[in-house]
Formats: C-alpha cells, structure tokens, sequence
C-alpha cells in the first residue's frame, strides 16, 4: 500500500507539471514497483489518469475553451474502439506490450524536445483541415471535418484500451497540426476526451473480466490527485521548455528500462 501511494504521489507531480502527458508514467511505475503485468496496470492508471484529465476538463470548461461538438465526436468513436484495444492487450505477449509502450515514450519525448526548442511553440506550416469561422468562433462541419475527429478519436480509443494511457499524446499533435484551434483549446478539448474516452476504458476491461484491486486503486488514484495539486503549485514556478526536457529525459530513461525488460522477460 505504501509503494502505491508513493507511486501516485510521484506520477501526479509529473501530472500537475507536465499536463495530462505526464499520465503515460502512470503504468510503467505501477509495472516496476507494484511488479505488475501491463494488463494488470493499465485499467489502474486509467483511472488516475481520466480522474486528473476531468479535473483538467472541468477548469477548460468553465473558461469557454472546450471544443465539445469535436471532442463528442472523437469520444464516440475513441470508447467502441477500447475495447478492441482491451482484446489485442491481452492477446499479445508481454514483451511486445512493453516494447511498444517504450516506442511511445519516445515518441513522446522526441516531440517534447522538439517542443522546447527556439521554435517549438510554433504551428504547424500544414494548412488545417479542420477550420474555426473567426465570426462565429465555431468549425466549418463537413465530411473532412468530421472524418478528422472521428479517426482521431478512433486511434486514441485502441491505444488507451492496448496501452492503458490517456491518448493526449495523439490529440495535442493531432489537433496542432490539423486545426486552428488555440493552443489553451487543444490543450482543454483533449484533456475532456482523455476523461471520456479513458473512462470508457475502464470499463471495457471491467466488461473483459480484468478485476480492480479497489484498496490499491482508490489509494493510487487518491495520492495521484494530492501530487498533482503539488504539481501545479510546482508548474506555477517552472519554466515550461525545462520542464518538457527533464520529462523528456525521464521518459528516455523509463523506455531504455522497458526495453531492457522486454528483451530479459520469461
């Protein structure tokens, strides 16, 4: 109990600092120190996560910058899709899940990077697909529009059913490069989608037969929301583009160790 408490504190902190990327810590620490496999840990940090990202919604919510006709479309094709997520996780051996998880962090890491550099907070030069009408502040809806958010939502619904993250990894760029919306926008509209669709990942595995150790889940999920308020406090006086490359690093760290247990594994 201990160990998950500590866990979640540590995961919530990089939470409150990072963003909801920082949730993609959540499973590989519950993987090493809890000794858990990635089926077990995924449906637990999904809830820690979703739990973090609906806070996140709310505060976007009450500031007008969520983009909820596009996040309820990404939301309804990303839950059907966990589930199928679920399915392939528990088909595939360990060491696959592992080594594709670890693909991710770098991923992450290297857009992290790219984003702290000089020019990292610029958008993409890609003309967007999806258009805000700067009269009425709203998306120009046509079949481009929709088929966008609707395969957005869908590639972020089986990641967080294979993976057990929060899919923002996938919104943020996504929506970066293929809309105008604001990046205080992005950031909003993932954060609800993230809430919604990980929710739903819960209870797919719920719905697969995949059993929640409650005490061990509600203390993670409880020591994940106390470290993120710290994380918070913590972001308020941290450079951004120093903050993204420490994480990044951790997450280079954290995928050469999950490399390295997928090659050992039995």
């Amino acid at each position: 109990m201990g160990i998950s408490l500590l866990l979640g504190v540590l995961v919530g902190i990089v939470l409150g600092l990072t963003g909801a990327g920082g949730g993609i810590l959540a499973v590989p620490a519950l993987v090493a120190g809890m000794g858990w496999s990635m089926q077990q840990a995924a449906p637990v940090a999904l809830i820690a996560v979703a739990g973090g990202a609906a806070l996140g919604a709310f505060e976007g919510w009450r500031k007008g910058l969520v983009r909820y006709k596009a996040a309820l479309v990404m939301v309804l094709t990303g839950i059907p899709l966990t589930s199928l997520g679920i399915t392939a996780a528990h088909r595939l051996p360990q060491r696959w899940l592992l080594g594709l998880f670890a693909v991710v962090m770098l991923i992450v890491a290297a857009r992290l990077l790219s984003q702290s550099g000089a020019n990292g907070g610029t958008r993409s030069d890609h003309l967007p697909v999806a258009v805000i009408d700067p009269k009425t502040g709203r998306f120009h809806w046509n079949l481009s529009t929709g088929v966008l958010f609707a395969s957005i939502g869908a590639a972020t619904g089986f990641m967080t059913g294979l993976l057990g993250v929060g899919g923002g990894f996938i919104v943020v760029p996504a929506l970066r490069r293929y809309t105008n919306v604001s990046v205080h926008g992005i950031v909003a509209t993932s954060l609800l989608v993230i809430a919604m669709v990980g929710t739903g990942g819960i209870l797919s595995a719920v719905a697969h037969g995949v059993q929640l150790p409650m005490p061990v889940t509600l203390l993670f999920a409880l020591a994940t929301a106390t470290g993120m308020t710290i994380g918070r406090k913590l972001a308020a006086h941290s450079p951004e583009a120093l903050v993204q490359r420490i994480f990044s690093l951790v997450l280079v760290m954290v995928a050469g160790g999950l490399i390295y247990k997928a090659m050992f594994i039995e």
